[in-house]
């Protein structure tokens, strides 16, 4: 019993990274129209930063994962929350364009570890009938970052710079690197795995390895434009100010950590009801893409009916995002479940690094918000078609060496 509580605080604790790594990133798009007062941005200038966000995210997130399962979780999760907090927090020192794209590169960097140590982390503490649920209380936590931001973000711009914003958010990362350092151990079964040696290279003969980084390619492409897009959205063509962002814009975030939990709860409880892990993964990833092109009449809808879509859509997302990244753990070894879930997650930062840059340049050459909706309405069906394609089974009768 002590076990099983302890294991939900575990979930808990890390849901509370993710939190805070979500939050972080939305610090510059929430604050963006306060920022450019100092610091002239123009649209391609916004997904450059982006860009360079992403960049050193998907590099090190694919590094990061690898470093999980050579530090161990609770070394490796404290390490990248001491170095993300700190790139936060450089931001608010950023006098010009290129400092900012500095900063935004080195917060890559540090938060590319985090869902890599957060996926290793429940892998090695839930059980298969468990862990869907457990990955959509962490994954919760990207829908909790990103409904806190605004209202607080706005909250802090009415009292003060938009400087105090990253302050704030890097001595929040702080605060938890002493809760983790003193709450979080490996279990017993973890470190007598981490002993056996493990391919890298490896990985790459495995089709399932390959249809995960596509299929996360594409949807996560959708998700980054969602993430760092609709706020300017709101600003640009609903013409919203910083007020009425932080009052509508948590909405669709907040259905998006209703469906972290809807999705990983619904697969769980298809196992439980003695269906195959194979057929209750799918079979919850189907029902959430299938929402996806509902995207593609946000343009057209008063902004209520637009607000309402973003929130189902974001369920959606966030429903498939959390079965998606409880894969790896499924399909692998904890001794490499880090290992291949940084490969995928290097496989949807570049796909927010491509989008976004497409993006940002289509805006800037006439192309409207709706052209932008109406392809990544497509991203998510296509994903999963890759997914069903590339992995027959959520069971490998094969471990690399």
């Amino acid at each position: 019993m002590v076990a099983n509580a302890f294991r939900w605080r575990i979930a808990a604790l890390v849901a509370c990274a993710i939190t805070l790594s979500y939050f972080d990133r939305q610090t510059l798009p929430v604050a963006i129209t306060a920022i450019q007062r100092d610091i002239p941005i123009s649209n391609t200038g916004f997904a450059d930063l982006q860009a360079a966000f992403l960049v050193s995210y998907a590099l090190l997130y694919a590094l990061g994962g690898k470093l999980m399962d050579v530090l161990g979780t609770r070394r490796g999760f404290l390490l990248i929350m001491l170095w993300w907090s700190f790139a936060c927090a450089s931001h608010g020192w950023a006098t010009g364009f290129g400092m900012l794209m500095l900063s935004r590169f080195l917060l890559g960097m540090g938060e590319g570890g985090g869902f890599p140590a957060a996926t290793k982390a429940v892998a090695e503490w839930f059980p298969a009938s468990e862990r869907s649920l457990a990955m959509g209380i962490m994954n919760g936590g990207t829908a909790l970052g990103a409904v806190v931001a605004p209202p607080f973000i706005a909250a802090v711009l009415s009292l003060a710079t938009w400087r105090w914003v990253f302050f704030l958010a890097g001595a929040a990362g702080l605060a938890w690197v002493v809760w983790w350092w003193r709450d979080y151990r490996t279990p017993e079964s973890a470190i007598e795995a981490a002993r056996v040696e493990a391919s890298w290279f490896g990985l790459f003969s495995f089709s399932e390895v390959w249809g995960l980084v596509g299929a996360k390619f594409l949807s996560d492409a959708a998700w980054y434009f969602y993430l760092f897009w609709v706020p300017k959205y709101l600003y640009d063509a609903r013409r919203f100010d910083v007020k009425k962002v932080g009052y509508f814009a948590w909405i669709p975030y907040a259905a998006a950590g209703v469906g972290c939990l809807v999705g990983g709860w619904f697969s769980g409880w298809l196992i439980r009801r003695g269906h195959s892990l194979n057929f209750s993964r799918k079979l919850a990833l189907g029902l959430s893409a299938a929402v996806m092109p509902s995207v593609a009449l946000v343009n057209y809808v008063p902004v209520e009916l637009a607000i309402a879509l973003l929130s189902l859509v974001f369920f959606g997302q966030q429903s498939w995002s959390t079965l998606v990244m409880v894969l790896p753990a499924d399909l692998f070894p904890n001794k490499l479940v880090g290992s291949v879930a940084g490969l995928v997650g290097f496989g949807g930062a570049m796909g927010g690094v491509v989008f976004g840059l497409i993006a940002g340049r289509l805006l800037d050459h006439g192309y409207g918000y709706s052209t932008l909706f109406a392809i990544v309405s497509t991203l998510h069906v296509i994903a999963f078609l890759l997914i069903l394609g590339t992995t027959r089974a959520a069971k490998l009768s094969r471990v690399p060496a």
